[in-house]
This record gives C-alpha cells, sequence and structure tokens, in this order.
C-alpha cells in the first residue's frame, strides 16, 4: 500500500480492521476499526509516531518495505497500549538506529508490556522538542485521555496535532479525512462514551488546549483526520462539560414482564411531559448504545428483576458499567420487581456509588405492578419533571 500524504512530507501510513469484532475484550465494534501511524520525514532525521497491533504488524512491516523506508531515527510512543505500540518489538530489530522516544509513564509500560530494552528508549518531558532538521516534534503530556502515560505530539511547522486516543473514533475508510458526517459523528460518540467519558474533565480541559493551539488539522490514531478540527472539538465540548440534557435513561431487566411494564409506562409519562427518554433492555440490546445514552442523560432509573435476594447480574453489570463511565448524570432511582425478597435497592445503590447523584424514592413491588404501583410510578415521574423542566 502506497502511504498517503497528509502535508509536506508527513504520511499516513496505518491500516484499517474491519475484521475486529470486539476491542480490548470488552467494546463491540461496529465496523471494526483502524490504527494509525504516521511518518514524518525531515530535512535530517525521520520519525515514526504510533505504530501498530500486533495481528496486522505483518502488512505494516511490508508496507514500509514497499515504500521504502529504509531508515527510522525516532520512534514516537504517545501512549502504552499494544493497539499503538505492538510492533515496537520488530520495529527495532528492522531500524536498529531508531530510539523510541516517550515520556516517564509510557517508558515504564513499554519496558513491562513489551520487554523494550531501556536502552533503546528517550524520555522527554512535557513541552519538550526534538528536531528532525526542517521539522520539529514537539510533545505535550495529557495524562488521563485516557492512561497516564498519553502523550500528544505536535509538528510545529505544520501546525499539525497528534492526539493519539483522544478524538478518536473505531472508524473504518477509504478516504483518509473526516467526511464530518452523521455517521462519524455517531461512531465518534460510541468511543468517547465507551473510553473517554470517565476522564470528562480532562477531556474538556485539552479541549480547551487544543482550542488555544489552533491546529491546522488533527490526528489520531483511530478513525480519520480532521481537517475541520472544530468538528470534533465542538462535539467533544458539548459532551465533556457539566450540562446534561432533558433526556432520562432508563435501562432494565425484565423476567416476568413486571419490571418491563413499570418502566413503559413511566417512559409515557415522562415523554407526555415534553422528556426524552431512552429505554434499554440490558439483555437484547448493546451495552455500548447505553453508554452514548449517558454522554447525555440527566437522570438514570434502573429497573431490576431479583435473582437468589440480589438485582439480576444482568442488571448488576450495567449498573457497573455506569459506575465505571461515571457520566454527568444528576439523578438516579431505583424500580424493582421480587418474587421473596432481598435487598435491591440497596446493592443496586453501592454499586453506582461513583455517581454523584441525588437519589429518587425506589418502587419495589413483589410480583405484578399494583394500582397503588401505578401512584408511586406517577409520584415518581413527577419528581423527575419538577427536576428537569
Amino acid at each position: 500500500m502506497k502511504f498517503k500524504e497528509i502535508k509536506n512530507n508527513i504520511f499516513y501510513c496505518g491500516l484499517n480492521d474491519r475484521e475486529r469484532k470486539i476491542f480490548d475484550e470488552l467494546i463491540p465494534l461496529e465496523q471494526g476499526t483502524s490504527y494509525n501511524s504516521y511518518l514524518v520525514k525531515g530535512s535530517e532525521k525521520v520519525a515514526l509516531i504510533d505504530t501498530m497491533y500486533p495481528p496486522k504488524m505483518a502488512e505494516y512491516l511490508n508496507n514500509l518495505d514497499e515504500n521504502n523506508i529504509t531508515k527510522i531515527d525516532y520512534i514516537i510512543a504517545n501512549h502504552g497500549e499494544q493497539d499503538h505500540t505492538g510492533a515496537l518489538p520488530e520495529l527495532i530489530k528492522k531500524y536498529p538506529q531508531a530510539v523510541i522516544v516517550t515520556n516517564q509513564f509510557c517508558k515504564n509500560n513499554i519496558m513491562e508490556m513489551l520487554l523494550i530494552p531501556e536502552s533503546k528508549i528517550m524520555v522527554i518531558k512535557n513541552n519538550e522538542g526534538l528536531s528532525l532538521g526542517d521539522k520539529t516534534l514537539r510533545f505535550m503530556l495529557a495524562p488521563g485521555v485516557h492512561w497516564p502515560d498519553t502523550m500528544f505530539t505536535y509538528i510545529v511547522e505544520d501546525n499539525l496535532l497528534c492526539t493519539c486516543d483522544f478524538l478518536g473514533a473505531h472508524y473504518t475508510f477509504e478516504d483518509i479525512y473526516a467526511d464530518d458526517s452523521k455517521d462519524l459523528e455517531h461512531a465518534a460518540k460510541r468511543y468517547y462514551a465507551e473510553i473517554m467519558m470517565p476522564f470528562r474533565k480532562m477531556c474538556n480541559k485539552y479541549v480547551q488546549q487544543i482550542k488555544e493551539l489552533s491546529p491546522e488539522m488533527i490526528l489520531p490514531s483511530h478513525g480519520p483526520i480532521y481537517k475541520n478540527p472544530q468538528f470534533i472539538l465542538d462535539l467533544y465540548a458539548d459532551w465533556s462539560n457539566d450540562d446534561a440534557k432533558n433526556l432520562v435513561v432508563l435501562p432494565y431487566v425484565s423476567m416476568y414482564g413486571s419490571v418491563e411494564e413499570m418502566i413503559n409506562y413511566l417512559s409515557a409519562k415522562l415523554e407526555a411531559a415534553g422528556i426524552k427518554t431512552i429505554k434499554h433492555d440490558i439483555v437484547s440490546d448493546d451495552l455500548g448504545d447505553l453508554a452514548m445514552a449517558m454522554v447525555d442523560a440527566k437522570t438514570l432509573v434502573i429497573g431490576a428483576s431479583m435473582v437468589l435476594c440480589s438485582p439480576h447480574p444482568a442488571a448488576a453489570n450495567a449498573a457497573y458499567l455506569v459506575n465505571l463511565l461515571n457520566p454527568k448524570v444528576k439523578y438516579a432511582g431505583i424500580i424493582g420487581s421480587y418474587g421473596w425478597g432481598g435487598d435491591l435497592v440497596g446493592k443496586l445503590s453501592d454499586i453506582i456509588s461513583n455517581l454523584k447523584v441525588e437519589m429518587f424514592e425506589p418502587v419495589l413491588i413483589k410480583g405484578k405492578a399494583k394500582p397503588e404501583t401505578f401512584q408511586k410510578l406517577d409520584e415518581l415521574a413527577e419528581a423527575i419533571i419538577k427536576k428537569h423542566l
């Protein structure tokens, strides 16, 4: 594959992986992903920014040969995970003069995870520069989006910013440049929800820093290159701020229909009052869609059946996921149905203890909903409406 020139001897040398179905054994991929790598040819030195996921390594190394890359002086590791660094062991064999350039956190990680010798690594500090002759790489430490070892690489003279995982998307393409489409926005939002949302405050901080830097293009490590950086920066500014939308998310599991009946009733009440709701069947629906819904939600109401005196495992799993993602949600409630008893509310409340939310009075019934159940659901709906409107 011929490398695609982005600007002034800066080339895209990444690969699509349309066959990959799940990321980190956790995140379903709707269309696979891309692993982006960038080659920067200065007048004196050549640098490679990020490398390749190990299963794609043979194709990646072959592409370097086909493009007559006989010399690499520096390999920049913006982050230690192997989807970016997996080719490092082979690259330092192929290019024995190459030095890996990274920060102290990432140095420790790649030494432990890839057994890279310490002698092959150059440690840089925040805002330190590296000359390639007529081009300068400047490194911006960005811990927290999404590992403590993350950094950005700024190609100074060309005003291009390589942001590693930050501002990325699990998205495959023929054209390396973003089309700013709804499909891309969907992929970027899903990526943010599943990977970046736990670090929302840090995301907001770095969005502002990048806006001040005003790069001509943003070159992430997954997904297309943004010729219009404002597209992705504006989306991230919205997703990562503290302003929740007029949205209630209702994840639920219902063994015999009782919980589902209550969820549907509550949803209809809220929709009639002008509040958008998203119902999510935890068992059959994609948990990635739940994560996306939580990006904007003001209120979370979990519906759960009981299994052996505890929340249904699927409900506990969803609650655990939301707790990890730590969205901007302001309010939460619990709806449940049980057969003989247990501690549904207490256990679910413990699982979401990371969320800084105001809890509504729970609605918990034995068996099927009764007239007094619907009265309690009306009261819950009115409490939610008051907070939203």
